[in-house]
């Protein structure tokens, strides 16, 4: 079969042999497959990636010298089942799934392991107990925004976000759209989004941003109306000396009229939930400076090299700054159930579609922001160029 492989950062179309199913694991006919922003660091910086897994006991990871097919994010029909599995799902039935094959005792993961070949390829194995059937006839297209989309999902679960916060993404890149899509599902009403580039602004603006921002312009931080935001220490001082001055003339004790306002959720400084999608080094640091008073960060971009930050002033704005990574089975489902009905717009995240003689200038082409956001892959098209 062919199949896309990276080896030492070059892309090559090669010939490989035909992937048979083992135990409990499913062949796949790849239908389309998402170009992911960590394929794209993984080409060039495999190595560094792998030292920091390694760190975490994962040691599946490639090195920059081997040879592997990558895509994760993908849609496929079941070819053919290895023995002992309980083939719930006829020959044909299109499927996606988190990237998942059992190799001996290790979990791989599929386009990111030198013995488990993704997506960028005719055909791929992944585990039985890792399907999950596309539902209401979505298209293959949409269907293989899942993973994106699920680790979108991810991060706004773990953001903690309520439907009147604000919430402010920054960078408008694949993880920034999607991390708006699933706010405006989850009904977040006001999604504020910035990035420098014009052409993913107004990408922002088809996801569902309600305001959108140009960096060298104005803040995404900057006061609003109706945001009521506390910007400093001396703001903080007064509303927590102000709020007990107050319950004082309750007829009952100020500490249990506290008490009963925090129990009630009523009371609480407002504060946004930021966002972090870019993954640039000093980006936290920008988002520590500039961010209001008791802010939420979620971090969401993958920041492939060391950063610094200033705790001391994270500390003084008592920031809550929170990392992502992933998604469960339960999260991954549930986001491809929401696309199906309608409940998320990712259309518009999509903006070409491949070959895989094509994946190449695919990735040359996902250098400009002002015209790609995501590129799809259709191993049986013939189209090189977007």
């Amino acid at each position: 079969m062919k199949a896309v492989v990276c080896q030492n950062a070059g892309l090559s179309v090669v010939d490989l042999p035909e992937p048979v199913p083992a135990t409990g694991q499913v062949l796949l006919e790849v239908l389309r497959c998402g170009i992911c922003g960590s394929d794209l660091h993984m080409r060039h910086h495999c190595d560094e990636f792998r030292d920091v897994v390694l760190k975490v006991g994962f040691d599946t990871v490639p090195s920059s010298a081997d040879p592997v097919v990558f895509g994760h994010e993908l849609c496929a029909e079941v070819a053919e089942y290895g023995p002992g599995c309980d083939k719930k799902l006829k020959p044909g039935t299109r499927v996606v799934a988190q990237p998942l094959l059992r190799v001996g005792k290790d979990i791989h993961l599929a386009g990111l392991s030198p013995r488990a070949t993704g997506a960028y390829a005719e055909r791929m194995i992944l585990q039985e107990s890792a399907l999950v059937e596309v539902p209401n006839g979505l298209s293959a297209e949409l269907a293989a925004l899942t993973e994106p989309m699920a680790v979108a999902w991810h991060a706004v679960r773990r953001s903690e976000v309520k439907r009147r916060d604000v919430a402010i993404v920054i960078g408008c890149g694949p993880v920034g759209l999607a991390v708006i899509c699933l706010l405006k599902a989850q009904g977040v009403e006001h999604v504020v989004a910035s990035d420098f580039s014009p052409g993913r602004r107004a990408l922002a603006q088809k996801c569902g941003a309600d305001v959108v921002i140009d960096p060298r312009e104005g803040s995404p931080f900057a006061e609003r109306p109706g945001e009521d935001f506390i910007r400093g220490i001396p703001a903080l001082l007064e509303l927590s000396l102000g709020t007990r001055e107050k319950l004082g003339k309750l007829p009952i004790p100020w500490h249990i009229a506290w008490r009963l306002a925090e129990k009630l959720g009523a009371g609480a400084p407002k504060r946004p939930v930021i966002f972090e999608c870019v993954g640039m080094p000093g980006l936290v640091q920008q988002i520590i400076d500039g961010a209001p008073m008791m802010s939420r960060i979620v971090v969401a971009g993958l920041c492939m090299q060391v950063d610094r930050y200033e705790p001391a002033l994270a500390i003084h704005k008592e920031i809550d700054l929170r990392f992502c990574f992933g998604h469960s089975p339960l999260e991954y489902r549930d986001t491809l159930h929401m696309i199906a009905e309608g409940k998320v717009n990712c259309a518009p995240m999509i903006t070409g579609l491949v070959g895989l003689e094509g994946v190449a200038n695919a990735f040359d082409a996902l250098k400009d922001p002002e015209k790609h956001a995501k590129i799809l892959i259709d191993p049986k098209s013939a189209v090189t160029k977007v």
